[in-house]
């Protein structure tokens, strides 16, 4: 029995949030997926950024163990050079990973999350995954179990 909301209304597809104003265009919604999806690659590009600026980061707090067992094993140049041209070195001209990730996140990563917002908010209502939520309703079997339009929903 597909679900109702408290007035009896037979209530099927996606929430309200998830369901196009009126008047806008299948261009706008292919627009504002498409500008979605690219914000999700440069989230994910970001989250490897921040492994490189751990990796880098504890790569350089392990080379105190080199130091030390090429110092105990005899090896005192090579300790010195890496301890003196290595442990501490910017990772590119003037920066540690630490301020390549903050001027990423204060710069580009800052103007994409705030022109995806001010794209959705101008043309949608702020509404998110239109495109998405569209393509579900496409995709699904309604009626059939793990089809549900949205949690609660049974159609």
């Amino acid at each position: 029995m597909p679900g109702r909301d408290g007035g009896g209304q037979q209530v099927d597809g996606p929430d309200e949030a998830h369901r196009r104003p009126a008047g806008v265009s299948d261009a706008t919604v292919e627009a504002l997926g498409k500008l979605s999806e690219a914000l999700e690659t440069v989230e994910r590009a970001r989250g490897h950024l921040y492994s490189l600026h751990q990796l880098i980061g504890h790569a350089d707090l392990m080379l105190d163990d080199a130091v030390a067992l090429f110092r105990s094993a005899g090896h005192q140049d090579l300790a010195d050079r890496i301890d003196r041209d290595l442990i501490g070195r910017n990772v590119i001209a003037g920066r540690w990973t630490f301020q390549i990730v903050e001027d990423f996140d204060d710069g580009y990563y800052a103007l994409f999350r705030e022109l995806d917002r001010r794209a959705r908010d101008d043309l949608v209502g702020g509404r998110r995954h239109l495109y998405e939520a569209e393509m579900k309703e496409r995709r699904r079997s309604p009626g059939r179990p793990g089809h549900e339009a949205r949690p609660g929903a049974d159609g």
